[in-house]
């Protein structure tokens, strides 16, 4: 078998299981590379010791080896004043891979020529905006260019791997497909979480949503690795495996570590891990591997678990997803035959609205945020944005708004529009995987949205018109879904992300094309067994009663198979058609979403808060709050646009800045965090009400003149020898909003001089920050020399590699598990002290 059957059989999901080495930044240290000092930098100093590290995977039974490039993009390598390197780092990091395979004595064996070089690529260590400020283009740069040099290089495969953000993996995946013919295998990194056994990402990102989103943008492997021990990450394995229609990839830490004798030390042992391995390989895994605490012992273990099967294989995973997946960051929603009928929310639409029109007009994004919480509160399943405006530059526009839409729901996004330049921006800025609404049966329309619908993993809708009109016919529609579809499978796109729009005609105008398109849309789901879609509302223009019309062809178009409709959701009957709808037509099963929601209210409370009732003429209204719920509620949903405003009529109404802070905003961020401790929220979300909280308390700070006192003082910092601090920066930004002084000393510091500014400074509180194993220990260096010093000043401890266990083995005061949770400890600790 040559290199290229083994790479389509790696695809396909056909071949023999791969096993992937373990850990390389821990051989690394034991092989004399520094504390604090660039990993991949060995490749150039020392390639022999890369070598024999890779070597020793190899003879353990790795049949894939992952080159010493993590960080080795421009923007990490930048932190050591080596981002030129890049080309020149992938260079010899491939070859010392490649050099340890050809004298491993297994590739002269071997059928396939294995080990394979899977080239490492790692994140940037920043989050994309709007939750940080790197963009989807500096990203996209980044891995760009590390794919290609690796590609170029001779990597068999890239690995992109140790994920926390779906979005930022999304532009990672689509960039290496852009830059190298390569399979392209994607790892997320999960944590713990409560209101699910399976976890989610540090931004909330479920296993379920992160298959979705991924395969969508083309990745070729899917998984997870490091962060849960085997057990848990076992767990993301079993929900993955349920929606993953490419091969699974999972690589566990040796358990979650622990301090023996001052040493970090993960307690599973090599057998423990091929245990686990085993268990894996009933999961339909393909690629077995290791992360964290692992070595060459452990790869040995899960190569011999591996090799127990008689013929080294798996069943192959189906392909068929089912229907069409659509997804948010957080949330996933499913259409077709099999799934409850999807209302997509018509609301954002400048057309006949004046007011939402001058707000687009003036990038005033009020009403955009409203509607879509309004319809999310009413029952949508999914957002239409379509902002099309005379004269407006849309493709300037459209991601402003998808940012203001994604701030205000967690819902999938329908991206309405006719400009591709428009629709590319969209797809640049959104975190999940959406509907492009739409194509045509036209070929110019088709050449110039479909590869833009390829290219960053999206569904399609598909209209039944082309350059010659809307047939009359349903035969002829059909004809049309047919040449559409064609010519989605020639880009790569899979029928299951194509939805077809039959068109509704207006019944007072062509009053026998409203049977006949209902009439397609049986053809399409018999013919050709694809997701369907109807824009409901013009069949009922230039009639009067609207909404009985309306209702009544939906029921009539859900008997007909109809999977997804467009339509105004704060109508009564609409709601009330496509809810009885799903249970007559077997949707509902058991009636079950109809009983929850009918069994104890009346039809007018059905689906709507009292915040969120509709008026004769549709438009959503608010209820009358006060001033200092309304401030709440902005802080809660993150409304910065709004917040200052309602402060300014607040202090206008002689209300003294103190109370505003201690009635509303105060409480308004304790609310935030129950929420996010219950998993109704996200840090996304928590973000977006700390920077609500940040306006605000700039708006007070110039009423307050020296009334605002400090709720206390806190030192933070990411210990030496480690360059990460995204989590650190969110804590600095939550305990800021929180009224506490923050003296932040950034990342990759020494107990030397955290110690120094802990004696100029005098906080109450010092926080320390690592994300790696091998720098875990440096906190025990603080503490050792905190109490060397005589300082009386309590330290608590984070991060993800972080436990309980080691904070209290090193006698830290504490231990928190997320910023959240960092802030009420801080504050409890303060309030014990005596408070400020």
């Amino acid at each position: 078998m040559d290199k290229n059957s083994f790479i389509n059989e790696l695809i396909c999901g056909t071949g023999p299981v791969l096993v992937v080495d373990g850990a390389m930044g821990t051989m690394l240290q034991d092989s004399g590379l520094a504390p604090g000092a660039c990993p991949e930098s060995m490749n150039l100093e020392h390639p022999e010791i890369v070598t024999e590290i890779h070597r020793k995977y190899a003879l353990a039974g790795a049949d894939i080896l992952t080159t010493n490039t993590f960080g080795g993009s421009r923007i990490k390598l930048s932190e050591y004043g080596l981002g030129d390197k890049v080309a020149e780092i992938s260079r010899a990091a491939v070859k010392a891979a490649r050099d340890a395979a050809n004298h491993s004595g297994r590739s002269a064996v071997s059928e396939a020529g294995l080990p394979a070089i899977a080239g490492n690529m790692g994140p940037t260590g920043k989050f994309l905006e709007p939750v940080g400020d790197l963009s989807f283009d500096a990203a996209y740069a980044n891995f760009y260019e590390q794919a290609k040099a690796l590609s170029d290089a001779g990597a068999d495969l890239l690995l992109i791997e140790t994920m926390s953000d779906v979005k930022e993996a999304r532009c990672a995946v689509i960039a290496a497909k852009a830059a190298a013919n390569l399979p392209v295998a994607v790892t997320m990194t999960f944590q713990q979480d409560g209101s699910r056994s399976a976890g989610r990402t540090l931004l909330g990102t479920p296993p379920d949503v992160a298959v979705a989103v991924l395969e969508a943008a083309g990745a070729d492997i899917v998984g997870a690795n490091c962060s849960l021990g085997p057990e848990g990450l076992y767990e993301v394995a079993k929900l993955m495996s349920c929606y993953a229609t490419v091969p699974l990839i999972f690589q566990p830490n040796a358990g979650l570590p622990k301090l023996i004798d001052g040493k970090t030390v993960y307690p599973a042992s090599p057998e423990e891990l091929g245990q686990w391995a085993e268990k894996f390989l009933g999961l339909g895994v393909r690629l077995i591997g290791s992360c964290c605490g692992s070595n060459p012992a452990h790869t040995k273990a899960i190569a011999e678990a591996v090799r127990k099967k008689s013929d080294g294989s798996v069943t192959a995973r189906s392909r068929s997803t089912g229907g069409t997946r659509l997804a948010s960051r957080t949330k996933l929603v499913s259409i077709g035959a099999s799934f409850m009928p999807a209302v997509i929310g018509e609301r954002i639409n400048p057309t006949g609205r004046k007011a939402l029109s001058e707000e687009l007009s003036r990038g005033v994004f009020n009403i955009v945020k409203r509607e879509a919480r309004v319809q999310t509160q009413a029952g949508a399943a999914l957002i239409d944005i379509n902002i099309g405006l005379p004269g407006a530059d849309e493709a300037a526009l459209m991601p402003k708004v998808v940012r203001a839409v994604e701030e205000s729901t967690d819902l999938p996004l329908v991206i309405d529009s006719t400009d591709p330049k428009a629709i590319e921006a969209a797809l640049k800025e959104i975190g999940g995987k959406c509907l492009v609404n739409s194509v045509t049966g036209d070929k110019e329309r088709l050449d110039s949205i479909l590869p833009l619908v390829k290219k960053y993993g999206a569904a399609v809708v598909g209209l039944t018109i082309d350059e010659y009109g809307i047939p009359q016919t349903a035969e002829a529609r059909l004809g049309i879904a047919e040449k559409i579809l064609e010519a989605c499978l020639a880009h790569g796109i899979p029928k299951e992300d194509l939805i077809i729009d039959c068109l509704v005609m207006t019944a007072s105008a062509e009053q026998a094309q409203g049977v006949e398109t209902l009439k397609a849309v049986s053809l399409i789901k018999e013919k050709l067994g694809l997701a369907t879609s109807l824009g409901i509302s013009n069949v009922s223009f230039g009639l009067p009663q609207r909404p009985l019309i309306n209702a009544t062809y939906l029921a009539m178009a859900l008997g007909h198979g109809l999977d997804a409709a467009m339509v105004n959701i704060y109508d009564e009957r609409i709601r009330d058609a496509m809810a009885a709808g799903a249970v007559l037509t077997g949707r509902d099963r058991n009636a079950g979403s109809y009983v929850k929601n009918y069994k104890k209210k009346s039809g007018k409370e059905v689906f709507l808060s009292a915040s969120a009732k509709s008026t004769s003429s549709g438009s959503a209204t608010l209820t009358a709050v006060s001033l200092s719920d309304g401030i709440r509620q902005a802080v809660i949903d993150g409304d910065r646009d709004n917040i200052v405003n309602l402060i300014e009529q607040s202090l206008a109404s002689g209300v003294e800045p103190m109370d505003i802070g201690n009635g509303s905003l105060i409480p308004a961020l304790e609310e935030v965090g129950k929420l996010y401790e219950s998993g109704e929220i996200f840090l996304p979300q928590v973000m977006q009400s700390a920077e609500a909280m940040k306006a605000a308390f700039a708006r007070l700070k110039k009423e307050m003149r020296g009334q605002g006192k400090s709720a206390g003082k806190v030192l933070l910092a990411t210990v030496y020898g480690d360059v990460h601090d995204i989590g650190k920066n969110i804590l600095a930004t939550l305990l800021e909003n929180h009224g506490l002084e923050v003296i932040d000393l950034g990342k990759n510091v020494k107990a030397e001089t955290i110690l120094d500014e802990a004696e100029k400074q005098r906080p109450d509180v010092i926080g320390l920050s690592a994300l790696m194993t091998t720098t875990m220990t440096q906190m025990g260096a603080v503490i050792k020399e905190r109490d060397r010093r005589g300082l009386n000043i309590p330290v608590v401890l984070g991060g993800a590699v972080v436990t309980e266990g080691y904070a209290k083995s090193v006698g830290a005061a504490a231990f928190s598990r997320d910023a959240m949770e960092a802030v009420e400890i801080f504050k409890r600790i303060i309030k014990e002290q005596g408070g400020r």
